[in-house]
C-alpha cells in the first residue's frame, strides 16, 4: 500500500468544470451545481484508504446535504488495469454504501488533471462562488491507526462555508492510494 499526498493546490484557485457520467450514462455537470457550495471527491472502489472513510463519508454526505452542501465523487482511476474499479462495480459500491451524491467516472483523467488529484481519497471543497476554500484530508484517521473515522477536518470546513466564512487556512493534505493513470 503505496502512500500518496494531496497536491494541495491553491486556495481559491477556481472549480475546474466538469461533465462526466455515472455508471449508467447519466451525465453531470459541474454547472448544476451553480451557487451552492461543493465539495469533489476523488474516490476509488479497491483503495484501502478509501474503503475506511467511505462509510464516514456517506454519513457526511447525507448530513451536509440537508444542509445544503453538494457533494459529488469522482472515481478517475484506470478501470482496465484496476477491474475493481470498473463502472459496474461503482455502481455496487455506491448502492452498498448508500451514496446520496453522483459518484461519476472519470474515464479519461481529464478531470483529475483539472484538479490536480493526486490520491484516493482527495477532497475539494468550494465556495458558494466556487473558489477553493478548503482541500485535503478528511480526518486524521487512517488504515493503519486506531482513530475513529469522524471527518472532522472536512465537517469543520464545510461548517466555515455554509456559514459564509472562510475555513482555517492550516489544513493538511489526504493521504491515499495514487490515482491509477493510464
Amino acid at each position: 500500500m503505496s502512500l500518496t499526498p494531496s497536491s494541495m493546490i491553491d486556495l481559491g484557485s477556481p472549480l475546474p468544470a466538469f461533465r462526466l457520467p455515472d455508471p449508467e450514462g447519466n451525465e453531470v455537470s459541474s454547472e448544476e451545481f451553480a451557487g451552492r457550495p461543493l465539495v469533489v471527491a476523488f474516490i476509488c472502489n479497491h483503495c484501502p484508504f478509501v474503503q475506511h472513510i467511505a462509510d464516514g463519508f456517506a454519513t457526511f454526505a447525507r448530513v451536509y446535504q440537508e444542509k445544503g452542501l453538494a457533494v459529488v465523487a469522482i472515481n478517475s482511476n484506470d478501470f482496465h488495469s484496476h477491474p475493481g474499479d470498473s463502472p459496474a462495480r461503482m455502481l455496487r459500491e455506491a448502492r452498498q454504501r448508500g451514496y446520496t451524491f453522483p459518484y461519476l467516472v472519470d474515464e479519461s483523467q481529464e478531470v483529475a488533471r483539472a484538479f490536480e488529484a493526486a490520491c484516493t481519497p482527495d477532497f475539494f471543497l468550494f465556495d458558494r462562488e466556487h473558489r477553493l476554500a478548503y482541500r485535503g484530508q478528511f480526518d486524521d484517521s487512517r488504515p493503519s491507526k486506531d482513530t475513529p473515522v469522524t471527518g472532522e477536518d472536512l465537517r469543520a470546513a464545510a461548517d466555515a462555508v455554509l456559514a459564509g466564512q472562510a475555513p482555517d487556512a492550516r489544513q493538511k493534505p489526504s493521504m491515499g492510494c495514487n490515482i491509477k493513470w493510464k
